[in-house]
């Protein structure tokens, strides 16, 4: 399936998730609202609000909150890119400034508020306390996340499984919390809510793997970022790890004090290591592993145009490596 095909097969509900998603940025402070229409501006694929619309009608679901659950969705995504955008220094994203390098940390920072604060005030408005309590619990583990993946900057002997955990937190919660709450939303039985926050985590890791596949792969044009900017933070992803796991003891030394430096000096020669390395060629089979997990978890679901977009997303994320 084209990729715009997916969104196709939600077109009139995602124009309303578009219009909500203006309509909830009003603010009488100008800062706000010109950060805020930045942010609109930047051109996000806004995948995680297309997994909500997805997923409700999946579920068969009938009534209109699919779009404010898929609004409050997009919110806190990119109240975490904001607040991570800081952390990192980062200064690209999306082919863009970031809007800390545009506007300076503390506005970026404070908008970051702003967003996670309106979405909690339309899940109130939704009144739905399961999915309020997953929401808030999501919001929680995706901050412990940010600040695990923190504490792990320049730690060479990060492993893998530790590795793992933190990209659950900090990017496969909120896919997983986003398939979840339309299964909520629309009263499916507890095995089929099961199946789709299955899908849901197994898609956001399969997201984040390629993404960091394409740190050391990819094209800064396209991504939209600059290569090398994982290593450049002292970030251990997996093709960092698995590379360094099975380099000689020369090249792991090299790997070692780049990380424990952030030494972007070395950058070139680490990424050719990489490179060169069976670690790319890992790292996709591994993000493979996790999107056929999430389309086998759909067998739970009846067939549907809706059930067949789930499965080309999952699809769709593994392509963006070729």
């Amino acid at each position: 399936m084209d990729p715009k095909r997916l969104f196709n097969v939600v077109e009139n509900d995602f124009s309303a998730v578009n219009q909500l998603i203006l309509d909830q940025l009003h603010s009488d402070v100008d800062l706000v609202k010109t950060i805020s229409q930045y942010l609109v501006d930047s051109g996000g694929k806004r995948i995680r609000p297309l997994l909500v619309l997805l997923a409700a009608k999946c579920c068969n679901y009938q009534g209109k909150d699919h779009i404010l659950l898929a609004t409050i969705i997009e919110f806190l995504h990119t109240a975490t890119l904001l607040h991570d955008d800081v952390v990192d220094m980062s200064e690209l994203r999306r082919g863009r400034s970031t809007a800390n390098a545009v506007f300076g940390n503390a506005p970026s920072v404070l908008v970051g508020d702003f967003l996670y604060s309106r979405a909690f005030q339309m899940l109130v408005n939704l009144g739905d306390l399961p999915i309020m309590a997953i929401m808030a619990g999501c919001t929680n583990q995706i901050a412990e996340g940010e600040v695990q993946q923190l504490t792990n900057a320049r730690n060479p002997k990060l492993s893998e499984q530790e590795y793992r955990d933190v990209i659950q937190a900090k990017t496969a919660i909120l896919f997983e919390a986003a398939a979840e709450t339309a299964a909520i939303l629309a009263g499916v039985s507890a095995d089929q809510q099961q199946a789709l926050k299955h899908y849901g985590a197994h898609l956001g890791m399969t997201f984040q793997l390629i993404d960091d596949l394409l740190d050391y792969d990819g094209d800064t044009e396209a991504m939209g970022k600059n290569v090398g900017d994982d290593l450049a933070e002292g970030k251990m992803t997996l093709p960092l790890i698995h590379t360094l796991k099975n380099s000689s003891a020369e090249n792991a030394e090299l790997i070692r004090n780049a990380v424990l430096k952030s030494n972007t000096e070395e950058a070139a020669t680490i990424i050719a290591l990489v490179k060169d390395s069976e670690a790319l060629a890992y790292t996709l089979e591994q993000a493979e592993q996790e999107a056929g997990k999430a389309i086998q978890q759909l067998k739970k679901l009846p067939p549907s145009a809706f059930r067949s977009a789930l499965e080309d997303l999952a699809k769709q994320a593994l392509k963006r490596s070729k």
